[in-house]
């Protein structure tokens, strides 16, 4: 019987390196792919429902525990669209800058964990990053120096490195002084210069021939990279403010999976890393985008696998930013502005480590909470990941088992989802008939 006539079956009961629990099902029959599908069978966590009934205030410290590597990112996703329920917008000034700073962090620790700890041993055969210690005990170092360093800004403008507790509508609960801000200057740039030199490391590496042109989809700013606020653009021509997010994204329910699917007017759409760059390069830092030329990136990157770079990219965009909002900060006069609530909805997006954060809230006159819905980058990434996984099967099908399997495994971390904030993403079958 020949290889494309066989049955296979192929499983991994844990796939490592992503955050989360859930399986990957592919069959073939014979040299076709016929069924991909990503499983996320981890119960639903009803963070929407729990925060019915809740008071608006409470929404920054709720949402921020769906999550422990990007709790920034749901804390400014939910004080954003409660502004905006109760008219409030804060896009300007200390509390729009320490903000930003605290989003710097955040960035900074997440991206470090991916880039060194979870997708580099993909390019240099390891099964993790102790493994890769071993042989390259200064590339781990480091990263495990920048992300203390992401964990330390968060301990000082959010009160904590997980969980922050200093957020709150309208501002933050105490603002840092200046000497505690200052005190993250010498790191800051230290790691900076480091972070360049990843950027010409994991350019370097052996990346697989693979463009995918799929529609992009990220936050843009006139002046800024996108961090943590802007309108919504698309690769595909589309500008629309935040509130009209669900006039253009649409979640349904499928059976393979307990996280929601987004579709963009019927379509898969990505977002994250490679959506920011290739739709906002240009408003990269010059340090940023200097490091990204010499790195050989062009002014669009659509190798999912080359997302690597991107992301070092990143961490030189916001370790220099950093730098700057650390050495021009002067303590507020006051830590927040009083947010009186009002009957309304609200609106609000931020761009998390993996992509577009997007939350609506209604509230009442008194300010508590009658809906909710928050809408992850994992779950909207879904059915690109699934596509991804079926151009990888249909060009590696001649692959020996084990050797498919990691590369599908590597195609999933390329996308660095966090599967928790989506509903979790383990084993992986493959079918072959």
């Amino acid at each position: 019987m020949s290889e494309s006539e066989r049955t296979r079956t192929i499983r991994t009961d844990y796939l490592a390196r992503v955050e989360g629990e859930g399986a990957m099902y592919v069959k073939l029959d014979g040299r076709e792919v016929v069924d991909v599908k990503l499983r996320i069978y981890e119960p639903p966590r009803f963070f929407e429902a729990l925060l019915r009934g809740r008071a608006f205030t409470e929404a920054p410290d709720i949402t921020a525990r769906i999550c422990g590597i990007c709790p920034v990112a749901y804390q400014t996703s939910a004080v954003r669209a409660m502004e905006d329920a109760c008219g409030i917008t804060l896009d300007e000034g200390p509390i729009r800058d320490l903000r930003r700073l605290l989003y710097c962090g955040e960035w900074i620790e997440s991206h470090a964990l991916h880039v060194y700890m979870l997708h580099a041993p993909d390019f240099l055969g390891y099964t993790g990053a102790v493994e890769m210690a071993a042989d390259h005990r200064e590339i781990v170092e480091q990263g495990l120096r920048m992300k203390k360093l992401g964990n330390k800004i968060l301990e000082v403008v959010g009160g904590r490195a997980i969980h922050p507790i200093n957020v709150r509508v309208g501002g933050f609960y105490r603002s840092p002084s200046k000497a505690e801000i200052r005190a993250l200057a010498d790191e800051l740039q230290a790691v900076r210069e480091i972070s360049l030199g990843l950027v010409d490391w994991t350019s370097k590496l052996d990346f697989p021939d693979v463009e995918r042109e799929t529609e992009l989809l990220a936050l843009r700013e006139e002046t800024d990279y996108p961090i943590e606020r802007g309108e919504i653009v698309t690769a595909g021509g589309l500008r629309f403010p935040v509130a009209d997010f669900g006039e253009h994204i649409v979640e349904e329910h499928v059976e393979h999976s307990n996280a929601l699917h987004a579709r963009l007017h019927g379509t898969s759409y990505l977002t994250g890393p490679l959506a920011r760059y290739s739709l906002a390069s240009e408003q990269l830092r010059p340090l940023a985008r200097e490091a990204a030329q010499a790195a050989g990136l062009s002014e669009r990157c659509v190798n999912p696998f080359k997302s690597i770079i991107v992301r070092a990219v990143e961490l030189v965009e916001v370790l220099d930013e950093a730098v700057e909002l650390v050495e021009r900060y002067e303590e507020p006069d006051t830590s927040f502005v009083e947010v009186t609530p009002r009957r309304g909805v609200g609106h609000g997006a931020s761009e998390a480590p993996r992509g577009l954060l997007y939350h609506r809230y209604e509230i009442d006159e008194d300010g508590t909470i009658l809906d909710a819905q928050i809408v992850p980058p994992t779950s909207q990434n879904q059915l690109a990941i699934e596509e991804d996984l079926r151009e990888v099967v249909t060009d590696g099908i001649d692959l020996p088992d084990e050797q498919l399997t990691l590369r599908c495994e590597q195609a999933i971390r390329n996308h660095d989802p966090c599967i928790s904030c989506a509903t979790h993403f383990l084993e992986l079958t493959i079918e072959r008939t």
